[in-house]
């Protein structure tokens, strides 16, 4: 299969990159390497109109692309993490039909990366699938500027530092490891599904339990955190149901978080063009 990979150099692209070279794909791949960081990724600002010009006039763009050059399928790196906004006070994890309410203009402009997507299916016969992500994390991750919790925790305790917890530490995320979103993606390329399909483990880990979980892998006593402000806006809980993506891509998430950790610590620190374990 011929494969394009646009953000290819990043976190989650350079993975997926390397899964499909080893299983014989042909592959290109489109980065500007705009960071000046290989491996790096663009993460939401506050600035709703640079994101909107990439999430939204950039997807907008592939479509066009891929209408043109004939391509038969196009998967959608979406989020879960951020779409439907804040989950506190509604039952835990979330389906795909569950409202969607972005608390980030990165959220709202995925979203509207997804209308692309199945505006170009009516108009063009398109197919598509939008895979809405859990916070993904694992090697290649950026400790650096907005990178994941988990990869700047890494970072903190490798550089024996303590790590920065903003509230109360209860805030509660669903992560899901890189390769097992690596595979979805290949499912979800192979399969006919369309549509938006959630990618995450449907299970709420908060922030204290990461920082008590790196503490032990690390043997490092003294990781204790360091309390600061809450952030406002901050999504207090979500976790994403990944139901239809078993029923439907035959995936289910098969890294647990003390393996994902394990791995992502024993990784090289920042991408230096090794393969991830």
């Amino acid at each position: 299969m011929r494969a394009l990979v646009t953000g290819g150099a990043g976190f989650i692209g350079s993975n997926l990159v390397d899964a499909l070279l080893a299983r014989g794909d042909e592959v290109t791949v489109v980065d500007d390497l705009s960071t000046g960081r290989r491996g790096d990724i663009r993460k939401s600002v506050a600035d709703p109109a640079f994101d909107a010009s990439i999430n939204v006039g950039g997807t907008a763009n592939v479509l066009e692309a891929a209408r043109g050059a004939g391509v038969g399928r196009i998967v959608f790196s979406s989020t879960g993490g951020a779409i439907y906004g804040e989950g506190a006070g509604q039952e835990l994890p979330l389906g795909e039909d569950a409202p969607i309410t972005p608390m980030s203009a990165y959220g709202q402009s995925k979203f509207a990366g997804e209308g692309y997507l199945a505006l170009y299916e009516r108009l063009h016969g398109l197919s598509g699938v939008s895979l809405r992500l859990g916070n993904v994390y694992g090697p290649r991750q950026d400790p650096l500027g907005e990178a994941g919790v988990i990869a700047i925790f890494c970072g903190r305790l490798r550089e024996g530092a303590r790590p920065t917890v903003y509230g109360n530490g209860r805030q509660t995320r669903d992560y899901i490891y890189v390769g097992d979103v690596v595979t979805a993606m290949l499912s979800a390329a192979d399969s006919g599904a369309v549509g938006a399909i959630n990618v995450g483990t449907g299970v709420e880990t908060d922030v204290l339990e990461l920082v008590a979980r790196l503490t032990e892998l690390g043997g490092a006593d003294d990781f204790e955190p360091e309390f600061a402000p809450a952030r406002t806006g901050e999504v207090q809980a979500i976790a994403v149901d990944p139901a239809r993506a078993d029923h439907e891509l035959g995936w289910r998430p098969r890294v647990g978080l003390a393996g994902g950790l394990q791995r992502t610590l024993d990784s090289p620190p920042a991408w230096d063009g090794r393969p991830a374990r």
